[in-house]
């Protein structure tokens, strides 16, 4: 009885599964589409800087507030923004190695840890003092104190913010990682750090990965190479940052206090699993390079995605009280991380 119940119930599920395939072609098409014009504009003389993903949202919310989306892509931008962004995370993995922490050296990783931690600490304290709202806060705070958009999407995977919060702290990220980016070149000389010096101060408190190998590769290969993987050391962070937020941070929205907590992320630990496998196994570098591409490929897919679901009307409302956080913060970890270089 049972397995003629089993071999019926066949038919539908291949259907459904087909059926739901289906419906999110369409928008995953327009999600790759807008990616491919992401990298397209990178070919343009003062772009080549800025991360596609940056790109890729900014394209989004400017297709969704001019021209709108269409009913018919919503299945496919919702698979992009959720199961694309956590495969591309996962494949993030293969970049990293416990071998990279080592590089860095014990002081490298203590200023690291330290900056990462009491910039998140401090985001969160600041953003509560002013007003801003706590979902975007804890956004702005994980991409100001790891890595950026990436960042800033992965959080989202356990704060479950608006796409509008989204949008509002990628650009927060983008806008002051920027700014960082062009200052610190012209306050090497003026601050006279060594080259390894500088490239950990880059590599421990500017946000995109992009934004510091120009920073560091300004002045020079050997603050470069260090900024480098400083970075990395940075992003290495952001699997355990995403369960302690998801552990730790109470919930928001519901004033019931049997509300529950966001689910662990569990996606997170096959990005751990390919750090340790690249840790342990030599991973030829051809198939590193490919991953890489298609990782930031679908990163790029989900921000477009998040781009498609943001109205302009509802970022506007956010106000500048989530902006001053980012700024503030970015202040923060620029100080406190070249204040820990100097003492140490």
């Amino acid at each position: 009885m049972f397995q003629q119940s089993l071999e019926t119930s066949k038919p539908i599920l291949i259907l459904n599964l087909r059926g739901a395939a289906a419906r999110a072609l369409p928008g995953i098409g327009a999600c790759a589409a807008i990616a491919g014009l992401a990298y397209g504009f990178r070919t343009l003389p003062g772009v080549h800087d800025f991360s596609p993903m940056i790109i890729a949202i900014a394209l989004g919310i400017l297709i969704r507030n001019t021209v709108g989306t269409h009913g018919a892509l919503t299945a496919g931008i919702g698979f992009s923004m959720r199961r694309l962004l956590r495969l591309a995370i996962i494949l993030l993995g293969v970049q990293l190695t416990f071998g990279q922490v080592a590089e860095t050296g014990v002081r490298g990783v203590a200023i690291i840890l330290a900056a990462v931690g009491a910039t998140f600490l401090f985001t969160l304290a600041i953003g509560r003092l002013i007003g801003a709202d706590p979902r975007l806060t804890r956004l702005i705070a994980a991409g100001t104190s790891i890595c950026g958009a990436s960042a800033v999407a992965a959080a989202n995977s356990v704060v479950d913010a608006h796409d509008e919060d989204v949008a509002y702290a990628v650009a927060c990220v983008t806008v002051f990682g920027s700014i960082a980016m062009f200052a610190y070149p012209l306050l090497q000389g003026v601050l006279d750090l060594a080259p390894r010096d500088y490239g950990l101060w880059a590599g421990s408190s500017i946000h995109e990965i992009a934004q510091v190998v120009a920073a560091t590769f300004a002045v020079g290969r050997e603050a470069g190479d260090f900024g480098t993987v400083a970075k990395l050391t940075r992003v290495m962070t952001l699997a355990p940052m995403v369960f302690a937020m998801a552990a730790f941070l109470p919930s928001l929205g519901e004033t019931s206090s049997e509300r529950p907590k966001a689910p662990l992320p569990w996606f997170v630990l096959g990005f751990i699993a390919l750090v340790a496998v690249n840790s342990i196994v030599s991973i030829p570098s051809a198939f590193k390079a490919d991953t890489s591409v298609v990782s930031t490929f679908l990163l790029t897919m989900a921000l477009a995605a998040m781009g498609l679901e943001t109205s302009i009307a509802k970022l506007k409302a956010k106000g500048l009280k989530p902006a001053l956080t980012g700024a503030l913060a970015s202040l923060f970890i620029a100080s406190l991380s070249l204040m820990l270089i100097r003492l140490t």
